[in-house]
């Protein structure tokens, strides 16, 4: 059988991994709905691993780049887990103090797509930290689908803590210069938006298809904001007309982005929700929004 491609997929899969990811259903009613697209040599396990991420092939940056020195820090989170572990990455060759990035992961955990993303951002100049916020619950297990049933155990208000702790480990941090932003994916993405919420001090926030803050919450923003959303993300951009009335109504500076004909997930490159030239795209307006805000 020859290997699934992105066009033989209906858009109604991409929407039910949608809902399993975010726990709308459980494996099982998953893997049940699946059937009934496994059709015309289509099987069910085909389609699953298809729609599994992929991060032994999908690697943007190695583990061990020599341009990087990368490396697991652990970090006091008194609000929220206790002590948290993070990848704390930065280019080796950096002369002085640089800016800082919070990097931050979906609901799954500091999974190796995200760990990448960290090691992208610390080679574009920046110093970035990436932490687990399943570190109280003994940190990524591996895999995706433990990672989200451990995620589930955490209170978001707490890992937000644990996030807000990473921003004030790194601004304190020898080699930071003060100025700190942070971007985030899905869960990261409503992370980015309550951290500008969080933190007077934040200098630029980019959340990626993330929910949004209430409209008391949107009137503590003071970073300025990059917002990337995907058109075809109808559960994440029902929540933007509002949002976006109240970030007029305050004055919050920000831009928002929706890249045409692509999913919930468009960045992360190990999955088939993947999109190159919208991911590509939005990765050079986050690093030009950094380095125009940060440095």
């Amino acid at each position: 059988m020859k290997p699934l491609k992105k066009e033989d997929i209906n858009q109604d899969v991409f929407d039910l991994y949608d809902d399993y990811a975010h726990n709308k259903i459980d494996r099982r009613k998953f893997v049940e709905k699946l059937s009934l697209y496994a059709i015309g040599g289509i099987t069910v396990s085909s389609l699953l691993s298809f729609i599994t991420p992929n991060y032994k092939d999908n690697l943007v940056v190695a583990v061990n780049d020599k341009r990087l020195d990368s490396k697991y820090i652990t970090y006091n989170s008194p609000k929220g887990g206790g002590t948290i572990k993070g990848l704390l990455s930065k280019p080796k060759d950096a002369k002085g103090k640089l800016p800082g990035v919070i990097v931050v992961h979906e609901n799954r955990g500091l999974n190796p797509y995200i760990e990448d993303v960290g090691r992208r951002t610390a080679l574009e100049g920046f110093i970035s930290l990436a932490p687990d916020a399943l570190t109280p619950l003994g940190g990524y297990p591996g895999n995706d689908d433990e990672g989200r049933a451990l995620q589930r155990k955490r209170d978001k208000q707490d890992m937000l803590e644990d996030f807000i702790a990473a921003f004030e480990y790194l601004k304190n941090h020898k080699n930071c210069n003060g100025h700190i932003g942070v971007v985030g994916f899905c869960f990261g993405g409503w992370i980015s938006n309550m951290m500008a919420v969080k933190i007077p001090t934040l200098k630029a926030a980019v959340p990626f298809y993330g929910g949004q803050p209430s409209a008391e919450e949107t009137a503590k923003i003071k970073a300025p904001l990059l917002l990337q959303f995907a058109e075809l993300d109808k559960r994440v951009n029902a929540g933007w007309p509002a949002y976006e009335a109240s970030l007029k109504a305050n004055n919050v500076a920000y831009t928002a982005y929706f890249y045409e004909g692509v999913n919930h997930g468009f960045h992360n490159n190990t999955t088939p929700r993947y999109d190159e030239k919208a991911a590509t795209l939005s990765w050079k307006r986050t690093i030009d929004f950094f380095n125009d805000k940060l440095k």
